[in-house]
């Protein structure tokens, strides 16, 4: 490839150099298998805000909320249970992020989390309703910054059962943050085939007021977050950065040979296996070659601009060596951004991406840095000349694993041997799944689409389990919640029966103990027209509690369930469905007074909301949560949240964040009550409001 010499050459003067394996070649036949042959069998209907998943060696299934919790699918019973509920801190995109196991998980149980400890940063006061202290200014001195300096943490801990006890937790790396303020968190964990430990680092930098070009405002009194020198450009900062490291038997780390930067360089950290990148959100190990295939979102200008540089790309990396990327001064070796000047606006020249220099005041790391190298893939919002393939639309990469095909697995689910090497590609705002065909640099032949009939809404992550099928986590349409098409769900290649597709429904579905409920079936069908048998569990205690398709259950204490019945054909294909039902105390209502769909406004501007919550117990406006979301085609960026039943938010924002046209004000109010009596959990109401700008953003 390309990038070989000049990587090299950059390497003998900061680092050392490792040797290249043989890249994949990952031909197949001339057609892919019919969608037909696949099914998409639904595991949990009720995620959470997903995040992230990872696949234990029994098949069960552990993913994470952004909130912090963690659930566990057990295909045995059918069940999804709570496995843990880690406390995170959650202004806007910060909260739990990554989840993985250990490649000894069989022996030593460990699962591994990188989250948001609360540490003691500023959260909003709900007494000061015109203030939010949960904002880090923007503008300010260091005292005013040092406030808001958090980390997110990298630690391990032991799922006994279907519990992950927190008590176990082993502390391995903190990453710092400058919280108070968005975006770009990163936080994805694997390991390649000599244990080694990689985690994703985003840049930690706000770009919404860069024009949706490179965030470089050197200015002395600017939050330091909008400058992404001081990070991904910065030899001497872990973020923006894909980091390799090997855990310790009791916690903390060491670091392996052969990273960027040799341990002892002066102005480096020897932890960092790839830099200059901006948020590296998806990425996978190829444990056969150890490989990294990893993706990388893109800033949001839709056109570029002489004065400021290219559109934003979406990039797609195999990473075989130790590399700098670029960001944020170059897309590509032949894609650079601007040097600009914030305090005067003026533009100076195109960065330098053969010789990249480093001069932010921020930056405590070298000046000079190594050579930008070129990505694999790379695509903007328009179609992409180099790639048409990948359509048009948003930039949302994500870079999934590659296929290893095992002809000795007697599993019914495996994905077949035509995928056998090929990674997969997944857009999080174009809603598909590709396959990159790689010739023998390791350059990318050919993309071409998997099956494309299979709805997938906002994939998040996925991973192919033990048995061959690949497990997928849908974040649905929506902002920052537990969105109604959020789903964990595994796509099987079918063998002969597929698996019956289970309903349930209830009534009623609330009321106060001792309460009886009539459950229904209704609607479940089987593909190939088997007779099906049901087990239900009410309580989710592991055992059956009726074998009636339409069975009736008196539940004699107030709690949450989690009602499942799991329906199994003939040949032992089974799947289950879950309804969740509050025995106790009704749920909150909650309404916005204002703002109001429609209502005029501006970005820039202060909109003030009210909130009214209708409940059962008394109303604390102190639990009141108002978040402000940027919204962009069909995601968000969270930028400000405040408490308390009233107040005011400034919806601020940038005119080159993805075109005008496609931006959205999004109110989303949250009321959680407060619990009442043993074993009934807290229930939570929300609302959402959509403003549309009645003039671009400015």
């Amino acid at each position: 490839m390309m990038r070989r010499t000049a990587l090299l050459s950059a390497l003998a003067l900061v680092g050392t150099a490792l040797a290249v394996p043989s890249a994949p070649v990952t031909a197949a036949p001339a057609a892919p298998p019919p969608d037909s042959s696949f099914q998409k069998v639904t595991l949990n209907d009720f995620p959470g805000e997903p995040v992230s998943l990872a696949v234990l060696p029994d098949q069960r299934v552990l993913h994470t909320s952004r909130t912090g919790e963690v659930r566990l699918h057990d295909p045995r019973t059918g069940l999804n249970t709570l496995a843990a509920e880690v406390p995170v801190y959650e202004h806007d995109e910060e909260g739990l992020q990554g989840i993985a196991i250990d490649p000894d998980f069989a022996t030593n149980r460990w699962v591994y989390l990188y989250y948001s400890p609360p540490l003691d940063t500023p959260v909003d006061d709900p007494a000061t309703p015109d203030v939010n202290e949960g904002d880090a200014p923007l503008v300010g001195t260091e005292a005013d910054w040092a406030r808001f300096r958090g980390v997110l943490r990298l630690s391990r801990f032991t799922l006994t059962g279907q519990t992950l006890d927190l008590r176990t937790e082993q502390q391995i790396i903190d990453v710092p943050t400058d919280r108070g303020i968005c975006c770009h968190v990163g936080g994805q964990i694997d390991f390649d085939s000599e244990g080694n430990l990689y985690l994703s680092t985003g840049d930690d930098t706000n770009p919404f007021f860069s024009d949706g070009y490179t965030p470089i405002d050197e200015r002395a009194d600017r939050n330091p977050a909008f400058d992404a020198q001081r990070t991904s450009a910065n030899t001497n900062d872990l973020r923006g950065k894909l980091l390799r490291i090997r855990v310790k038997p009791g916690g903390g780390y060491r670091v392996p040979a052969g990273n960027l930067f040799r341990p002892g360089t002066a102005k480096t950290r020897p932890e960092i296996y790839a830099m200059g990148l901006r948020n590296p959100f998806r990425f996978a190990v190829d444990r056969r070659t150890d490989e990294v295939y990893l993706a990388d979102y893109s800033p949001d200008a839709s056109t570029g601009d002489p004065d400021r540089g290219p559109a934003g790309h979406g990039r797609w990396m195999r990473v075989d060596e130790p590399a700098n990327y670029g960001w944020p001064y170059c897309v590509t070796p032949s894609l650079a951004y601007v040097d600009h000047d914030f305090a005067t606006g003026e533009s100076g020249r195109r960065f330098n991406c053969a010789r990249p220099v480093n001069d932010s005041p921020r930056n405590t790391g070298l000046r000079r840095l190594p050579a930008v190298q070129a990505p694999e893939v790379w695509y903007p919002s328009a179609a992409s000349g180099e790639f048409p393939q990948l359509g048009t639309g948003g930039v949302g990469p994500m870079a999934g694993p590659a296929y290893d095909y095992d002809g000795r697995s007697t599993s019914r689910t495996r994905w077949p041997a035509y995928y056998d090497g090929a990674p997969l590609f997944y857009e999080w705002t174009r809603d598909y799944i590709k396959e990159f065909r790689l010739d023998a640099d390791g350059d990318v032949a050919d993309i071409r689409p998997v099956t494309p009939s299979l709805v997938v809404d906002n994939p998040m992550d996925m991973e192919f389990g033990p048995d061959g099928a690949l497990y997928l986590l849908e974040y649905g349409d929506g902002y920052f919640a537990e969105n109604p098409d959020a789903q964990l769900s595994r796509i099987d290649f079918v063998r002969g029966n597929r698996t019956p597709i289970p309903k349930i429904s209830a009534e009623p579905i609330a009321g106060q103990a001792p309460l009886t409920v009539t459950f229904s079936s209704a609607g479940t069908v089987d593909p190939d027209g088997d007779r099906l048998s049901y087990a239900w569990d009410f309580d989710a205690d592991g055992s059956v509690d009726s074998t009636d398709p339409n069975p009736t259950w008196t539940f004699q204490s107030n709690g949450s369930y989690q009602p499942t019945v799991k329906v199994t054909d003939r040949t032992g294909r089974s799947a289950a469905a879950t309804l969740p039902l509050l025995v106790g105390p009704r749920a909150p209502i909650v309404e916005f007074v204002a703002p109001v769909a429609g209502q005029p406004f501006q970005f820039g501007q202060p909109v003030a909301y009210e909130v009214t919550v209708t409940d059962d117990l008394p109303v604390d406006c102190a639990r009141v949560k108002v978040t402000y979301i940027l919204g962009h085609d069909e995601h968000g960026h969270p930028l400000s949240s405040a408490s308390g039943c009233s107040g005011t938010i400034t919806t601020f924002v940038d005119g080159g964040h993805g075109g005008a046209d496609n931006l959205t004000g999004v109110f989303v109010a949250e009321y959680t009550d407060a619990p009442t009596e043993p074993g009934v959990p807290p229930q939570t109401g929300t609302a959402t409001v959509v403003l549309v700008p009645t003039t671009p953003a400015v």
